[in-house]
């Protein structure tokens, strides 16, 4: 009976491991496909737009790199033709890269401000060998934020993120930041990363959080070095004193919509909140571009 018992455990133990890996390599690991979380496909528009985006950056950015410890990150620099002290620093989201930002760029330097995009870790050309969520990130972003004081002296700084990038400014928010940082904005960023990846469970996998979460989250503190459960925006937010401005479209299933009203409700700063009716994951700038941008502005102006 004894021995009966061991080998089940042992049993247990070991397919815990393989499903905490399995899912681990399938959300944070860069070199597995994630097609099956983004449920869409790539078509021949997106492509071209890629291409357009990507060419618009290498002929009008700066490429600049830095360190976060031993990890080397990468992002571009654009300066406004018109003198300005004020930075916009833009987070892209989850698989994307620093060029899926060139609409938001072009936009920032249309108002007069400068932008810098990095990429976030273990996407485009920064290191890393695991996709941070925005936990990892927070730290890298802090690391822009102090280059871009060091290289320009006394700035004002806006935080923009779209999906995981907002994610990451809103987790940055919480942390003790120079007063230069104005503004944060985030557009259809997660609660947690718990949370996110729960939902991911049920609707895709159609799987309860327990045994795989806990699974997950204890592969995920021995390779990556942390825990789903403490990457929370919800506790960030609650320690932030900057003004934020919160997006999200009605219609997000990626990010579930019900998660903007728990992010707004913690944050413990001045704070505004749109809603885009009908948009999905991303999609609010492209649905009522008129209204998104008008309010952006409005609430920069505000504090900037």
């Amino acid at each position: 009976m004894l021995i009966t018992l061991i080998i089940l455990l042992i049993l247990f133990i070991i397919t815990g491991v393989i499903s905490g890996n399995f899912l681990f390599n399938l959300a944070l690991n860069p070199k597995s496909s994630k097609s099956i979380f983004l449920n869409r496909t790539i078509d021949e528009d997106e492509i071209i737009l890629r291409e357009k985006n990507t060419d618009w950056i290498n002929k009008n950015a700066e490429e600049v790199c830095i360190f976060n410890k031993k990890i080397k990150l990468c992002g571009y620099e654009i300066k406004n033709k018109k003198e300005s002290n004020i930075w916009v620093i833009g987070a892209h989201g989850y698989t994307e890269t620093a060029c899926s930002m060139a609409g938001v760029a072009k936009q920032f330097l249309n108002y007069g401000y400068n932008v810098l995009l990095p990429d976030l870790r273990a996407h485009g050309k920064s290191g890393g060998k695991y996709i941070g969520m925005g936990w990892l990130d927070r730290m890298d972003l802090i690391e822009w934020i102090n280059y871009l004081i060091n290289k320009y002296g006394h700035i004002k700084i806006i935080l923009y993120g779209i999906s995981m990038g907002a994610a990451t400014v809103m987790m940055a928010s919480g942390e003790n930041l120079p007063s230069n940082v104005r503004v944060v904005i985030e557009d259809c960023g997660y609660t947690s990363v718990w949370e996110e990846f729960a939902d991911k469970l049920k609707t895709i996998f159609h799987i309860p959080q327990f045994p795989a979460m806990y699974n997950a989250n204890f592969i995920t503190k021995i390779r990556a070095g942390f825990s789903l459960k403490k990457a929370s925006c919800i506790k960030q937010l609650k320690k932030c004193k900057i003004p934020t401005l919160f997006i999200h479209g009605d219609k997000d299933k990626f990010v579930p919509f019900y998660m903007l009203d728990k992010l707004y409700g913690v944050a413990n700063c001045p704070k505004e909140k749109l809603v885009i009716k009908n948009a999905g994951h991303t999609d609010a700038q492209a649905v009522e571009p008129q209204k998104y941008w008008h309010t952006v502005r409005k609430f920069i102006k505000r504090y900037v």
